[in-house]
């Protein structure tokens, strides 16, 4: 009992350190960048004030409101009005994959109250469905490569050949070529289409890249409707190395807890 409460307070410790220290680095990195992107923002707007002599300041921040509000909303102010809709079946399909995920991007989200109140108990059903679903989809996963690696010759021991091939066609499948693939078609670098493609399975779900958002693109009508096929299916996967990441540090914290009590024991 003392050691798995020895074990709980070090997971607690080591918790909320790497939340201070990720904090400190965070605010480290973007603070400044923060900081420089609003003068820039507040220089434009005084630029625009001058240009335009006409429109006052409440004016102009009440326009601004209004960009706001319809971006809260969903509507992308660049453009015209006929800008894609993002309520046909193909975005509808992809909105309500990242209902069930609990991605939720935060780009868009029901504006009526039937469908705010819709969304909670298709969210209530939803979610619990999604997580019996991936959890069979990975215990499928783990069997199909089972067999593949028993097809395969090598010294490497058992466990280690299947966790690296796991990992190896996992990371290929869904974290390698969909990046390349929405970078060449959101106009992304790489790195962002990996940024991207990370946030989005973890289910953190910024919002700051969502595929077919461009309004200067034309996008196949089923695309986002794929993205979200392959939401699915990555999920699982990644759910599955997060859990077995889980695992190995606590693994590790009791290994360095028994060898502390080990060496305490030893030296008494």
């Amino acid at each position: 009992i003392v050691f798995k409460g020895n074990c709980g307070l070090l997971l607690i410790v080591a918790h909320f350190t790497y939340l201070l220290v990720g904090a400190t680095i965070f605010q480290i990195l973007e603070r400044e960048a923060e900081s420089n992107n609003r003068n820039y923002f507040q220089l434009e707007k005084l630029n625009f004030l001058a240009n335009y002599t006409c429109l006052d300041r409440p004016a102009l921040e009440k326009f601004v409101q209004v960009i706001l509000d319809a971006w809260e909303r969903g509507v992308n102010p660049s453009g015209n009005s006929t800008n894609p809709s993002n309520w046909d079946f193909s975005s509808s399909f992809f909105f309500a994959g990242t209902v069930v995920t609990t991605i939720g991007y935060g780009n868009l989200s029901p504006s009526t109250v039937s469908g705010q109140v819709f969304c909670v108990f298709y969210a209530l059903c939803g979610i619990p469905l999604n997580l019996a679903f991936l959890k069979q989809l990975g215990k499928c996963l783990t069997v199909h490569l089972g067999r593949l690696e028993r097809g395969m010759v090598s010294v490497v021991p058992h466990k280690v050949r299947t966790l690296c091939l796991f990992f190896i066609t996992g990371s290929l499948l869904f974290l390698v070529i969909p990046p390349l693939l929405f970078s060449y078609v959101e106009g992304w670098t790489f790195g962002e289409g990996f940024y991207f493609s990370f946030i989005t399975l973890s289910t953190i779900g910024f919002g700051d890249y969502v595929v077919g958002t461009d309004p200067d693109k034309e996008y196949i009508s089923l695309y986002r409707s794929l993205a979200g096929i392959w939401i699915i299916f990555a999920l699982a996967w990644l759910a599955l190395i997060l859990n077995m990441g889980a695992r190995i540090m606590e693994i590790f914290i009791l290994v360095s807890l028994r060898d502390t009590s080990t060496s305490t024991e030893c030296f008494l």
